[in-house]
């Protein structure tokens, strides 16, 4: 009995997964059950996801990083205008505009690390300053003038498998393998746990904190040349609102804001429910205000799960003690 509750409660993210697959294909089983759908809402969510990826590192290590949707949107227009006003092949235009998201986030994890601010607000502060740098570089207008090829990237396939479903499959494996399988994934986990417990261990924490950062600009960047692929167009606001989401799908699947814990696995089980979510509400012709309203209560409701969750641990740590 005790063994079967432990199991519910370590795999309760899947039940909501399966309740809302099992409502949406109630409610529209024409539409919703049907492979291609599968397909097309794990193709949907697969840029987020990747973002979302990032944002794990970031959330396990101790931090946040609210200018993902900045920086998705940075990587987008940056590989659009090094094709259109430097002329540069598609590979390196893709391979810029990463390095440059990536440098872009260092940056940030860097001075949030040495200054000691907020997480929050240094991240959120970036976000603003990249809002302003890719309406600048772009006039406030899409930049269309791009190689035929971009679209490659977001709407090819392999056999019939798209091929951003593929990408993100890999950068799951990829992280999970580093999270899971070494001791640069269990020292992530000791930052965020105890930094100062992991600093006196010989843990290297700064150093191991704004890395968490370059991850999350790199799979930021990666998701935006993605987008750009989507939509054909380097759009400033090609991000708007993804660290939202991102947010509301990792700490959905079990990634604590407090940090030091969390699973990729589940943190893909938060992604694709809100992507179930987003494509049956679409479905079911839900406005788009009502869904806003919909995201945003689920959002609150995961964080003060986490809260709760983190007061109840902390008691029993306290009654263990005593």
């Amino acid at each position: 009995m005790k063994s079967f509750k432990n199991f519910s409660k370590q795999y309760f993210i899947v039940y909501i997964l399966i309740i809302l697959v099992a409502f949406f294909g109630i409610m529209k089983p024409s539409a919703f059950f049907t492979g291609q759908n599968f397909l097309t809402i794990l193709r949907q969510s697969s840029i987020m996801g990747i973002a979302s990826i990032g944002m794990v590192f970031v959330l396990i290590a101790g931090g946040i990083d609210l200018g993902i949707s900045s920086l998705l949107s940075m990587g987008c227009i940056m590989a659009a205008a090094f094709m259109a006003n430097q002329h540069m092949p598609l590979i390196a235009a893709y391979i810029f505009a990463i390095v440059l998201t990536t440098a872009i986030d260092l940056v940030t994890g860097f001075i949030i690390v040495k200054t000691g601010i907020f997480a929050m607000i240094g991240t959120l502060a970036m976000q603003i300053i990249l809002q302003g740098v890719a309406y600048l570089i772009c006039g406030g207008m899409p930049i269309y003038d791009i190689s035929p090829y971009a679209t490659v990237i977001a709407q090819g396939k392999v056999g019939f498998i798209p091929v951003p479903i593929i990408i993100f499959a890999v950068v799951i494996l990829l992280a999970a393998l580093v999270l899971n399988r070494t001791y640069i994934g269990r020292h992530f986990y000791a930052v965020g746990s105890n930094a100062e417990a992991a600093r006196l261990s010989g843990i290297n924490t700064q150093k191991l904190q704004i890395i968490s950062y370059g991850i999350s600009g790199f799979l930021a960047g990666l998701a935006g040349i993605i987008m750009l692929g989507r939509i054909n167009s380097g759009q400033p606001t090609a991000g708007k609102n993804m660290e939202m989401d991102a947010l509301t799908a990792v700490v959905l699947g079990g990634v604590s804001l407090a940090g030091g814990e969390g699973k990729i696995s589940k943190a893909v089980c938060g992604v694709v429910i809100i992507g179930v979510l987003t494509n049956g509400m679409t479905i079911l012709n839900i406005s788009e205000y009502y869904q806003q309203v919909i995201r945003g209560a689920i959002l609150l409701i995961a964080v003060c799960a986490d809260g709760i969750q983190k007061i109840i641990s902390s008691k029993n740590k306290r009654k263990a003690a005593v």
